[in-house]
């Protein structure tokens, strides 16, 4: 595997480190703002999808 493919793991690991650190830490405030998120309308959640898109992108284009 090359460097780009390890790259991507590492990412991804990281990715479900940082998913993961809020149900353990914290198990009531993440059910809590999980219930949020299942009342919100479609465009809603989509427009936070992409705003964290678009953040990662410019974090990404900054640090390289």
């Amino acid at each position: 595997m090359g460097t780009m493919g390890t790259a991507f793991l590492m990412a991804f690991a990281l990715m479900l480190v940082i998913e993961g650190a809020l149900p353990f830490l914290a198990p009531s405030l993440w059910r809590e703002t999980f219930r949020r998120i299942t009342q919100m309308s479609d465009g809603q959640i989509r427009f936070f999808g992409l705003s964290s898109m678009l953040l990662g992108v410019m974090l990404l284009y900054i640090l390289n």
